[in-house]
């Protein structure tokens, strides 16, 4: 028997001499790489979910990965039979939210570019870059520590050119944040910043644009994923009080803002060599400048309003508040919402499943991205499972399933890894539940340090692509958001790509949102003393009602 090699949902019977990059080319699938195979570049990732025993042994240019990550052009199939599944760092199936929906509507934005023509001169703030008569063009990236979002635009015009996005190749070091700080912290040469620049580049060249007409790029994204694409130490940003060094600079009086700048050819990006690279200013510790971004796509200097915006992921934030006063937190959820840490968890791919009923027979209706058979659970999923357990009274509110089961099984076929079917441990639901407790607890001391409940908000945009694909009635069941009025929720999507999209096309906006940041309150959850009984409250299957306000 020969050993079936499974790469990106791809099938092939493995042939002896060839790595899995050749096995790649061979099935048609774009493997990034800058040194053709030779193992130098660390560009072209697989992530191998199942037969690691029948690839060769780990060799020295692989020596910085650990887990499941290999090189492909350093891996062959050594084993006589079974199975080989793997995956690539640029899965072209997944699905990453690139806009933003259900914004305040206003006046249309003036452009006001720092980018300029002056006859044949390329200014950026007055100071000539270049001496061209061609295009003027800007990059928007929101950097998720799970996926990144790149905008192409026109600068002169505003018109949106193109966007990609793709994984971010960076979860060899790690899947959420700490584990990426203490990544960066072990290993010398800005590992993580080499291989994302290398993905950024291959995205950049297939933009249908001479990257060279790039001359400003705005970057934003949590405190940590911003920090590591400018070359700052991030090692204060996991230590307590969690400072991001600039933060810490701001305080000596070392700097008037959190907000970055280098060169494109410092960013070892194709673009211009004297573009600008912007990146946006943080809060304060891991409420970064995605989340400063998101205040700026809905406008909130100048709403008048109670607005709630929260982004669910991995590092979930929080900002309450209008115009007059702000409050602002960070939830450290984890990335069991996003798939991680879940026997059956996966992301946003073809073959997650996204939608889950159980009829009145108990059996499962399962929705499926891509109409194809399932693979695994992705975030809306779970919380859709969860409802449907807690509905039903096959799961309690501490998270235990009925009749003693310790899974529920809700696909019989191919399964997740060495297992067949698809299925939900209790130990999942654990895992699930402290997530959610964490983002709990986050909204009981964000609300109460402004004075508020829940009831007062006017608007809860729930951002990011989690956010957008979630069922809101599902997740008021299970307590993972609040129990409002769902005509007040707004899934409004990328509310980080939408705010860095404004900030490059207009300095007035991006003065404000300089000066805008300024005024958040920032709420250490951990220092609030109610926050493990917010927690633990938090960790239970039951809706979210207002608690008393402690400001």
């Amino acid at each position: 028997m020969a050993v079936t090699l499974t790469i990106n949902g791809e099938s092939i019977e493995a042939r002896s001499g060839l790595s899995l990059f050749e096995h790649a080319e061979s099935l048609g699938i774009d493997v990034p790489t800058s040194c053709r195979k030779q193992g130098k570049c660390r560009e072209c990732m697989v992530e191998v979910v199942e037969g690691m025993s029948a690839l060769s042994a780990m060799t020295e240019p692989e020596r910085h990965l650990k887990g499941k990550f290999r090189l492909s052009c350093q891996t062959f199939v050594t084993g006589a039979s079974g199975q080989v599944r793997c995956h690539t760092m640029r899965r072209g199936r997944m699905r990453i939210e690139r806009h933003a929906f259900g914004l305040p509507v206003g006046p249309p934005l003036q452009l006001d570019p720092a980018v300029t023509r002056d006859g044949g001169r390329i200014l950026i703030d007055g100071a000539e870059v270049e001496r061209s008569t061609g295009p003027i063009h800007g990059l928007a990236m929101d950097l998720g520590t799970t996926t990144i979002v790149l905008r192409l635009l026109d600068l002169e015009s505003g018109e949106l050119i193109a966007d990609t996005s793709f994984e971010n190749p960076q979860r060899f070091g790690g899947s959420e944040v700490m584990s990426r700080i203490a990544y960066d912290t072990d290993h010398p040469g800005r590992l993580l910043l080499r291989t994302l620049a290398g993905y950024l580049t291959h995205a950049i060249e297939k933009f249908p644009v001479d990257p060279k007409t790039i001359y400003e790029m705005v970057v934003v994204g949590n405190s940590t994923m911003r920090d590591l694409f400018f070359r700052q130490s991030v090692y204060s940003i996991g230590q307590t009080p969690y400072r991001s060094i600039t933060e810490i600079e701001l305080a000596e009086g070392k700097r008037t803002t959190t907000s970055l700048v280098q060169t494109g050819l410092r960013s070892l990006l194709p673009i211009h060599p004297k573009a600008r690279v912007y990146g946006a200013p943080i809060i304060s510790g891991h409420v970064g400048a995605d989340a400063a971004a998101a205040m700026l796509a809905v406008d909130l200097a100048h709403e008048e309003r109670l607005i709630a915006i929260m982004d669910i992921g991995t590092n979930t934030e929080l900002i309450v508040g209008n115009k007059h006063d702000i409050v602002a937190a960070s939830c450290p959820a984890g990335p069991a919402f996003e798939g991680g840490a879940i026997t059956c968890g996966m992301p946003a791919l073809d073959g997650a499943i996204e939608e889950v009923a159980i009829a009145d027979d108990g059996t499962f209706r399962l929705g499926v991205i891509g109409d194809v058979p399932p693979e695994g659970l992705c975030g809306s999923g779970l919380v859709d499972v969860l409802s449907e357990l807690l509905r039903t009274g096959r799961m309690n509110d501490k998270g235990r399933f009925e009749d003693g089961v310790s899974r529920v099984t809700l696909y019989q076929g191919q399964g997740c890894g060495e297992d067949q079917g698809i299925f939900l441990l209790e130990s999942d639901v654990s895992e699930l539940a402290q997530a959610k407790g964490a983002n709990v607890a986050g909204l009981h001391v964000v609300f109460s340090s402004y004075g508020i409940d829940f009831d007062d908000i006017d608007v809860f945009y729930l951002a990011g692509g989690f956010g957008r694909h979630l069922s809101v009635e599902a997740s008021k069941r299970i307590g993972l958001v609040p129990s409002l009025d769902s005509a007040k929720i707004v899934q409004a999507g990328n509310t980080a790509i939408e705010g860095a999209t404004i900030a490059l096309l207009s300095m007035t906006k991006r003065r404000e949102l300089e000066e805008l940041v300024k005024k958040v309150q920032h709420c250490r959850l951990e220092t609030h003393p109610s926050f493990f009984d917010f927690f633990v409250e938090g960790c239970q299957f039951k809706p979210v009602e207002p608690m008393p306000c402690a400001r």
